[in-house]
């Protein structure tokens, strides 16, 4: 029998030629439009659309094929199920009748931004890997730091410095590290069961994660009860008494992460006096200002984050109120070689005479990960074409639109506004007296808070399930609020009047059902 040749064996499908241009110009071109028509539709139509997807769950692997495909599909066909299969997998974000959560707003510099940054696919971990990266990164922090006031102490211009991170759970957590290494140096790192960190009850739980992998022991987790009398801000009275109660446990204060704009009620913490508490103390202090940082850029509001030059470090995510889509979250910090001792590597490999001249910023060293995007493209391209005056009024419609809101709840005798509006979120609630009216002829002494909170949240689930608005909840001191967060690009004086006559109907329906 002849011998088989080298060649006459059958070809697998591993061994298969590559037989396409994944990155063909024309090609790219061709479907690049197509996506954007596509999106474009999307914009055009999204306030159509159920704004919480009404799907169940394990929806998804019913409609789609169980194995990915072993030839090329057209793009036509992908959009095609995009469109029957994911769209109505969605919740809808960018509708104007989104106002869940805090917003997300996008506009089309920032995806262009994010185009050009996904285009070029650069990984800046050093400045070696992508000078312009690095430079535009530090030139673009220097400008808003600049915006918001920051002292310059924060900025590159003095001897601070800022970094764009993905999240505000990157920020703490970033910071956290820092002082925590910091104070171990000082104390030993035997010590590090001893360590405490502090915040309020409103804190977001980010921090509380960003402890434990800290490794902060849980049990020194500190969340300082708040007041509905203090406007749920963290009393600095309250923070230093709890400091001395762990002192005189032989337990070492390490971290206290402020809030100016809390999720639940923005509520805003006192800064410049929770900061003097922990300095006699020696804390690290870290002011979170997630979503209110974005409202500080305009002067009018500037003053919520007085005391901040007395901080260690300060964060604010753009990628939800400042047309920066996500993820964008900007940290500055006054010491960044606490940063880069907690954070820094540098294996051979990265080696390199611009790092080793200690004259460039390597980015690597200011956060978790190594690789990293071309985040400052996107926000450098929002912050030149719509120009400060326009992202300013940006801001402005949204705080009129919540204040028109909040004035028509106040009007409407059955609704209460729980907490003080201090930018674009209301929180709001049926009110034990209207519910005392309906049930016991006016006496609240029949009405409990329990019975309330039921009946608020039926209500936020009923308005929910209607798919013309989506709003999200809260609960504070016991007591469940509806939040309305306005901030989604697209939303105009329409969609917030139509979002309150669909809370009075479905609170007429629900009121009138049990009584």
């Amino acid at each position: 029998m002849a011998s088989l040749g080298c060649n006459s064996e059958p070809q697998s499908d591993s061994v298969s030629p590559f037989n396409i241009n994944p990155l063909d110009p024309q090609e790219f071109r061709r479907q690049g439009h197509l996506i954007i028509d596509f999106l474009a539709d999307y914009y055009q139509n999204v306030a159509n659309y159920p704004v919480l997807s009404k799907v169940e769950p394990g929806y998804l692997p019913k409609s789609l094929p169980i194995s990915a495909p072993l030839n090329p599909e057209p793009i036509e066909t992908i959009l095609q199920d995009v469109k029957e299969h994911i769209i109505p997998g969605l919740t809808h974000w960018q509708s104007p009748n989104f106002l869940a959560y805090f917003p997300a707003a996008n506009s089309t510099a920032s995806f262009l931004g994010e185009m050009l940054s996904t285009g070029f696919n650069v990984i800046g971990f050093s400045w070696i890997a992508s000078p312009a990266a690095t430079e535009l990164e530090s030139l673009v922090m220097d400008w808003l730091g600049e915006i918001l006031k920051l002292p310059k102490a924060f900025l590159f211009s003095g001897n601070g410095g800022g970094v764009l991170q993905g999240t505000t759970c990157e920020a703490i957590l970033c910071t956290l590290v820092a002082a925590r290494d910091q104070k171990l140096c000082q104390i030993g790192r035997e010590n590090i069961d001893k360590l405490v960190v502090y915040g309020s009850d409103q804190t977001h739980s980010a921090f509380q994660k960003a402890a434990q992998i800290a490794g902060i022991n849980p049990k020194n987790f500190r969340a300082i009860k708040t007041t509905k009398s203090s406007s749920f801000g963290l009393s600095p009275d309250s923070l230093e008494s709890t400091i001395q109660l762990d002192i005189e446990k032989g337990l070492i204060p390490l971290f206290l992460c402020a809030t100016v704009g809390t999720t639940s009620t923005t509520a805003i913490d006192p800064l410049g006096s929770l900061c003097d508490v922990a300095k006699d103390y020696g804390l690290w202090v870290h002011v979170d200002s997630a979503y209110a940082g974005n409202a500080c850029i305009c002067p009018e509001f500037r003053h919520f984050i007085d005391g901040v030059e007395s901080a260690d470090s300060f964060s604010f995510n753009a990628h939800k109120w400042l047309l920066t889509n996500l993820d964008c979250c900007c940290l500055w910090v006054k010491d960044p070689s606490a940063l880069i001792k907690s954070l820094s590597t540098y294996p051979e490999f990265l080696r390199n005479k611009a790092s080793d001249s200690n004259k460039v910023v390597d980015y690597k060293d200011w956060q978790i990960s190594l690789s990293r995007k071309f985040r400052a493209l996107k926000l450098w391209l929002v912050l030149r074409s719509y120009g400060m005056n326009n992202l300013r009024n940006f801001v402005r419609k949204h705080v009129k639109l919540a204040k028109s809101f909040e004035e028509l709840v106040c009007l409407d005798k059955r609704f209460e506004v729980l907490v003080p509006r201090n930018f674009a979120m209301v929180c709001f609630r049926v009110s034990l007296s209207a519910i005392a009216k309906k049930m016991y002829d006016n006496s609240y002494k029949h009405v409990c808070e329990d019975c309330a909170n039921e009946l608020n949240r039926e209500l936020l689930d009923s308005i929910n399930d209607s798919g013309v608005v989506y709003m999200s909840h809260a609960m504070v001191e016991g007591v469940f609020v509806i939040r309305c967060a306005i901030g989604a690009t697209l939303t105009e004086e329409q969609h917030v009047l139509m979002a309150w006559k669909v809370v009075q109907e479905h609170a007429d329906a629900i009121l009138n059902k049990y009584w």
